[in-house]
């Protein structure tokens, strides 16, 4: 077993593999490639574009526009400013660059991270196959997970503005970027915090309204809220959606009955519980530990995750192996390889496709790894002491 583990630190440590520009191009053309062969497939683009001309013209923007994209939108008003730089260019062009960004947002999220390039190099690597199923769909989950990671970094450097800033742009635009707040208690200037939360919070509201009017931003607000709540109870038993803790529980069991609440709050408890121990809070592998698990936990307990959502987990997954002060054992590493061949592999062409359609998709099974990772993440914040190895990051 060490000797395999050598064997591939061996090849991996090789310029090619070790070479951060090796990575920044590739994150680049898995942008312009996944661009390229969607041009006539891009279903959620053409949403995300029309979330802007809607909001220029004034028309619903949670009803359904059969003639131009199927599906409906999901997204708050202030994502028609987001997606407005992207909607204006000719379509093959705005595809382009939403990709090429997507990649790059989150390449240099992780990047920015205060720890060992070669750590960095390695969470590049184990996230780039997920990052390719998440462009594929064109997916904002991309920018969601550099958003949560952002929040974090701002905060590690004592930016609370700015922190905030992502913060209330994740939250204003699809909900998950609330997450963020997780990292509060790690903020050594909380007042400032929280008074910068409120004033982007008035903005981010108010912004939309430079390319429509108040009356219209205040309704469409409304309908986002009705239009959430009901994507949530169509999510219950649906298999391209509720990919997550909830989903797999439900599936599996088969009973619809109950409330996800008997799994959320529990799940909320867990992931709250780390928070008692004060003395950890001044260790940094300690408040690594939570941003894995805060980005672990946004996707497992929300029924809207999908197959390309969990770009956001597998980061989690990779912060939480290689942000570890301590040496992983074999355990660790078979959750590893367990969650790159579950959670990542199994939606491409290399995974068996009936094992994919017949049991991984109905019955959430892509969280399954990313369920044994969390607790595993929780159970070590609860009972190890990151004191002892904090010089290891």
């Amino acid at each position: 077993m060490n000797k395999t583990i050598e064997k591939t630190r061996e090849f991996f440590s090789r310029p090619f593999f070790s070479n951060p520009k090796t990575l920044f191009w590739l994150w680049i053309g898995l942008g312009l490639i996944s661009a390229l062969t969607k041009f006539h497939k891009c279903n959620n683009f053409l949403i995300f574009k029309y979330v802007f001309w809607h909001t220029w013209n004034g028309t619903p923007l949670y009803e359904a526009y059969p003639a131009e994209y199927f599906d409906v939108n999901h997204y708050g008003p202030l994502f028609s400013l987001v997606i407005a730089p992207f909607a204006v260019l000719p379509h093959p062009l705005g595809l382009i660059f939403w990709h090429v960004i997507l990649a790059l947002l989150l390449y240099l999220s992780i990047r920015k991270l205060p720890m060992e390039q070669g750590k960095q190099i390695l969470i590049l690597w184990f996230c780039a196959h997920e990052l390719l199923t998440a462009l594929f769909m064109s997916q904002f989950n991309i920018a969601i997970a550099a958003i949560i990671v952002a929040s974090y970094y701002f905060i590690e450097r004592e930016r609370e503005s700015t922190a905030a800033f992502f913060i209330v742009l994740g939250t204003f635009v699809k909900l998950y970027g609330i997450v963020g707040l997780a990292f509060f208690f790690f903020s050594k200037h909380k007042v400032h915090f929280v008074l910068s939360l409120i004033g982007w919070s008035v903005v981010m509201f108010l912004l939309p309204m430079l390319i429509s009017s108040p009356e219209y931003i205040i309704e469409q607000y409304k309908e986002w809220y009705i239009c959430l709540g009901e994507k949530n109870a169509d999510n219950m038993f649906s298999h391209g959606t509720n990919q997550s803790l909830l989903g797999l529980v439900r599936k599996i069991s088969g009973i619809a009955s109950y409330s996800d609440l008997c799994l959320i709050v529990p799940g909320i408890i867990l992931f709250c519980a780390p928070y008692l121990r004060f003395g950890q809070y001044r260790n940094l592998a300690f408040r690594y530990a939570f941003l894995a698990s805060t980005l672990m936990f946004v996707v497992l307990f929300s029924t809207g995750s999908e197959s390309s959502t969990y770009i956001i987990a597998i980061l989690g997954v990779a912060i939480w192996y290689w942000t570890a002060p301590w040496e992983r054992n074999r355990w660790d590493i078979a959750l590893m390889v367990f969650a790159f061949i579950l959670t990542s592999m199994s939606p491409s062409d290399l995974f068996p496709a009936y094992i994919r359609k017949n049991y991984v998709q109905p019955y959430a099974l892509k969280a399954l790894p990313c369920v044994l990772v969390w607790f595993k993440l929780i159970y070590e914040m609860l009972v190890r002491d990151y004191r002892q190895h904090e010089n290891r990051i």
